[in-house]
């Protein structure tokens, strides 16, 4: 493999037996359980010989500026608190409390929670509903730009590319157009780390980018990086900044490392490995009702099954021992990486045969209700006394919290919003447990 700063900074570290005074508790020797002890060895604090992720400085910046230039982007900045940590870092650089942003309706509830922080105001940007498919489009760039025109207040625009169902918008003309008035575009591409590696660019032309590297990538859970497109105007230490708001002040360096080796090896083994996984997931599309480029740009490497029944199709296929992503009532989404060989996808298409789901045509999948009139800011709502009722009791109460199923984790009804009819019977609709969950609303 190539160049691996951190991680070769902390083995060398490690490697001279250093008495460890410090955090952490283990001291780099046995742990509880014997799987964990060789990370432990590599688990430091912030020392001079392995450096500080929010100073900016040693092996990290280092492993930092590796990605910065594999990706072709501005700056990097290492996440440990996954994309979450990364998008509510992206608004704080780009929003001021009080401003109102233009918010792609399906961003992650990360994003919602931003706006309750923050106290910005969400003008929510609505997706084309693509009827065949079953689910949502790519952003529509003239639909932006009416927005944009016509609230000129507006400077940042928030959307999600790839979706969880691997649906591309244009990066490079959204941004075009934002930029050409004067705005920022910040995006959150969590499930697309990998797309970069299978030639897909892009994503150097928006203003901030966060994406997961656990999602996609070799990486272990919840690492992430946070991205600037060049000339974007945000400096590393800004970067720092606003993400040591989020995140503890005691990074894990075996996540670290983690991200620093994911790099290094998908330069080179890697991208042979995802153009692998990718021609197996089209051959699965082939083979199977799926989600397909003459639908939508997609991500090349995500699998949606289109079925009638997606929650039944889940539940068999994991007693065959096959743990999709995530089910609805239309669809079972796969996520396929270069760690899956051959051997897995025959296994998995051995298993959907076996399962043999029904057609997607015995059980369309319904599109998303009409948006929730807004009564409460999200910061209002989200901070408010509330209550938690049973969903026959909640139709005209106003959201306290988010009624999102999860994942994608896409609110259908968001903190401030007011409960409507059309909004319970759409999740009764979906499948969504509304017995289990129970709606907060707001004590008024």
């Amino acid at each position: 493999m190539g160049p691996t700063p951190l991680y070769d900074a902390l083995r060398a570290f490690a490697a001279q037996d250093p008495l460890r005074m410090h955090m952490p508790g283990h001291k780099g020797r046995s742990m509880p359980a014997p799987e964990f002890t060789p990370l432990a060895a590599m688990d430091f604090t912030e020392l001079p010989p392995t450096g500080d992720l929010f100073s900016g400085d040693g092996p990290i910046k280092e492993a930092e500026d590796l990605w910065r230039d594999t990706l072709n982007m501005g700056e990097c900045l290492f996440l440990t608190g996954g994309s979450t940590q990364g998008m509510l870092t992206a608004l704080t650089l780009t929003c001021r409390p009080g401003d109102s942003v233009l918010l792609d309706r399906g961003c992650h509830r990360s994003v919602y929670n931003a706006l309750a922080l923050l106290d910005l105001h969400p003008v929510f940007l609505p997706r084309p509903w693509l009827a065949q498919a079953g689910v949502t489009g790519p952003i529509q760039p003239d639909d932006v730009e009416k927005w944009l025109d016509s609230r000129p207040e507006i400077k940042t625009v928030c959307i999600t590319s790839p979706t969880y169902y691997g649906v591309l918008s244009d990066l490079p003309v959204l941004a075009n157009r934002i930029h050409s008035r004067g705005g920022t575009l910040v995006v959150d591409a969590a499930h697309g780390a990998h797309l970069p590696f299978l030639g897909y660019t892009g994503m150097e032309a928006v203003d901030i980018a966060v994406v997961s590297a656990h999602k996609t990538l070799p990486a272990l859970g919840q690492t992430a990086l946070l991205l600037t497109g060049k000339g974007s105007g945000f400096p590393h230490g800004d970067l720092r900044a606003a993400a040591s708001l989020y995140g503890s002040s005691s990074p894990s360096y075996v996540l670290m490392a983690s991200l620093d080796l994911a790099r290094a090896w998908m330069e080179e083994e890697g991208k042979a490995a995802y153009e692998e996984a990718a021609r197996q997931t089209a051959a699965l599309r082939q083979r199977f009702p799926s989600l397909t480029e003459d639908m939508a740009p997609l991500d090349p490497t995500r699998f949606v099954l289109r079925t009638g029944d997606g929650f039944a199709v889940q539940e068999a296929l994991e007693e065959l021992g096959v743990w999709p992503e995530m089910a609805d009532g239309g669809h079972v989404v796969f996520i396929p990486t270069c760690a899956d060989g051959p051997q897995d996808f025959a296994r998995l298409a051995d298993a959907i045969s076996r399962v043999n789901p029904p057609p997607p045509e015995a059980n369309p999948f319904p599109p998303p209700p009409p948006l929730p009139r807004l009564v409460r800011s999200p910061r209002e709502a989200r901070f408010a006394p509330h209550e938690t009722v049973p969903f026959a009791a909640a139709e005209g109460r106003i959201a306290a919290g988010q009624i999102a199923p999860y994942p994608p984790g896409v609110p259908v009804v968001a903190p401030g919003e007011e409960i409507g009819k059309k909004h319970l019977a759409y999740l009764s609709e979906i499948g969504y447990n509304m017995e289990k969950e129970g709606c907060p609303v707001l004590c008024l």
